[in-house]
């Protein structure tokens, strides 16, 4: 494994040299230099019990560090979120490994915690000598005693949680409250040490640390065993399929945005959220990408939930916590100064109000591909997507927030009446294919109204290109330019090759141009958002960019882009939500859902259209 110097601004390590491990139920992040600066316990979207990655003096880290650390790097065993950090010092290497363990479900299709509720660290000496410190240190006043050969934690923020840890040599609670201790070791010297946050496990019920690796890397496996994917860059879109599953709550089948908070689109600025919550948007993409590649338990999991709190709600709500709730008001927390001093740090998401009318298609294209592969519809279920049409046609002239949720006034946003005309489109077919009674007229002349909207209301013919919102009937388009206008195709609102769309990705491709192919979502000068500051290229729009192209039939074009947009991913494989065009470092909560998505969906039509033409040949 090459190894790599580590470097840190105002203390803290780039985003891009974590890991992640996760288990379907939380996950954390470790650090090329072994510390772990992020754990949400015992959810995704729990208070973090390890926030370091948002102030590392008082976030709190759970760190095995080498003395004298002097390069590192990382990988994950094959197939696995099993994560190996390799350290290399002065006089010895020391690899350490790292999971949530796991256990294979009896069909060998679906990960399973493996009751435990444990955070598994193993370290090793492979040449030399090493001396290694291990340090438990909780963001929150917490408080440690001795407990059955091993320690117990009571947190303030989780009273009811139990938290225990075990080490396999001996630690001590510091003067201030860390737990630890310094151990050297020599060639082949096993350290150990584990966290556990379930009352279901006793500290004398502990397993071989190796046998606990292997047991959660053959489940990976089983679980990997499913992608069908041959394609471009096949290494990098099994590996975005494993992050996605990282990020998949195995209870619900909801999908975070992202596994953090607060880490910023511009760094010092404000534009800081927490999107460990599920965006019906992000995870319909997610779920679309994964059936694309054979994971079709994912998407059907999510259907089913996100249907159900629709049903009780009276309508989808745009965003939703773990519980199928709400996520708590937005609030930001004095205590974190945020990553490279980027505050504030804000838990909760105060777009979860929103009016975001995408939401209707978006879920009603989940249904449309589940009924595609052979899902059957009953008169409850169908009664739960009529209402879905219904409220598309009965909101789509309203203005919201858009896909990117401006923080400021509402516009009649062009992707937001695109996708409610999909709403109806869907229905409509989700109601023939299935022999579904229907107002098949009625539907048939609102979806034909929606999209006459979107391809007159939005067309600006002066500049030859569709805008951002759309035009009030008889005025002129005053829209800006904005990079969902690239997923209007991709939903089959406009042809690929319809020449509209096509002048539409030349202009948006110039408009929003951030150099070596990065396009940003909308220009701050032109599309108020009502917040401060700049940020970031934005990811997911440069991969919508090579699924035009492909579209186009410009392959060469599409498949240039997507490897360069694919070198972008960390050597784990990783990317975050936006990137920093001026070094091509990584901005925005990490690892983000949507640029994963978009490695995956965007090969999967390369690799089609491939197929296709070499069929012609």
């Amino acid at each position: 494994m090459p190894t790599r110097p580590l470097t840190r601004d105002r203390g803290q390590l780039p985003i891009e040299d974590h890991g992640l491990i996760g288990d379907g139920a939380t996950c954390a992040l470790v650090a090329r230099d072994g510390s772990i600066p992020w754990l949400c316990l015992p959810d995704f979207d729990s208070p973090p019990f390890l926030a370091g990655l948002l102030d590392h003096e008082r976030g709190g880290s759970f760190d095995l560090a080498l003395t004298g650390l002097e390069t590192a790097d990382q990988r994950y065993l094959d197939d696995t979120g099993v994560l190996l950090t390799e350290l290399h010092g002065p006089d010895g290497v020391v690899e350490v490994t790292d999971c949530l363990t796991l256990r294979a479900g009896a069909d060998l299709t679906e990960l399973v915690p493996a009751g435990r509720s444990e955070l598994l660290r193993l370290a090793r000496v492979v040449t030399g000598a090493a001396e290694l410190t291990v340090r438990l240190r909780p963001r929150d006043d917490v408080q440690v005693r001795q407990e059955g050969g091993g320690w117990a934690l009571s947190w303030p923020a989780q009273p009811d949680l139990r938290l225990t840890v075990w080490s396999s040599h001996p630690l001590a609670v510091a003067d201030d409250g860390s737990l630890g201790g310094t151990v050297t070791l020599r060639a082949g010297d096993p350290l150990t040490v584990a966290l556990h946050w379930s009352g279901n496990t006793r500290l004398q019920d502990r397993q071989d640390p190796a046998a606990l690796v292997h047991q959660t890397a053959t489940a990976w496996r089983a679980w990997a065993g499913r992608i069908r994917y041959e394609g471009p860059q096949r290494r990098l879109v099994r590996r975005s399929a494993i992050t996605l599953k990282l990020l998949d709550h195995a209870a619900t089948g909801a999908i975070m945005a992202a596994a953090t908070s607060s880490l910023p689109e511009e760094v010092g600025g404000v534009r800081n959220w927490d999107y460990r919550y599920t965006w019906v948007r992000d995870a319909a993409f997610s779920v679309y990408a994964l059936r694309r590649i054979g994971l079709t338990t994912e998407a059907d999991s999510f259907l089913a939930w996100t249907l159900t709190n629709a049903e009780r709600d009276g309508g989808p709500k745009i965003m939703y916590a773990l519980d199928g709730g709400q996520p708590p008001e937005e609030w930001e927390d004095p205590a974190l100064r945020g990553w490279r001093d980027s505050g504030p740090v804000r838990w909760g998401n105060g777009a979860a109000g929103q009016t975001q009318h995408d939401v209707y298609g978006e879920l009603m294209d989940v249904a449309h591909q589940w009924t595609t592969d052979g899902g059957q519809v009953d008169e409850h279920l169908w009664t739960a997507l009529t209402a879905l049409a219904e409220q598309a046609i009965e909101q789509w002239r309203t203005p919201d927030q858009g896909i990117w949720e401006i923080r400021g006034a509402g516009r009649p946003f062009t992707y937001s009446v695109a996708m409610c005309q999909v709403a109806v489109d869907r229905a409509l077919r989700i109601a023939e294919r299935c022999g579904l009674d229907h107002p098949r007229e009625r539907w048939t002349e609102a979806a034909r109204e929606m999209r006459a909207a979107v391809l007159e209301r939005s067309w600006d013919g002066e500049r030859g290109t569709f805008t951002e919102h759309l035009a009030e009937d008889g005025q002129a388009n005053d829209g800006g330019l904005d990079g969902s206008l690239l997923a209007l195709p991709l939903r089959g609102v406009v042809p690929f090759d319809d020449p509209r769309m096509v002048a539409t990705v030349e202009k948006v491709t110039e408009h929003l141009d951030a150099g070596d192919g990065l396009l940003y979502r909308y220009l701050h000068s032109e599309s108020d958002d009502g917040l401060p500051g700049q940020e970031g290229a934005f990811l997911l729009c440069s991969f919508w960019l090579v699924d035009n192209l492909t579209g186009q039939g410009r392959l060469d074009e599409a498949e240039a882009l997507y490897d360069s947009l694919c070198a972008r991913a960390t050597p784990l494989g990783l990317l975050s939500e936006e990137i920093d065009p001026r070094d091509g470092s990584f901005l925005g909560n990490f690892p983000q859902a949507f640029s994963h998505l978009g490695v995956i969906a965007s090969g999967w039509k390369i690799a089609r259209a491939r197929r296709a033409e070499a069929g012609r040949s």
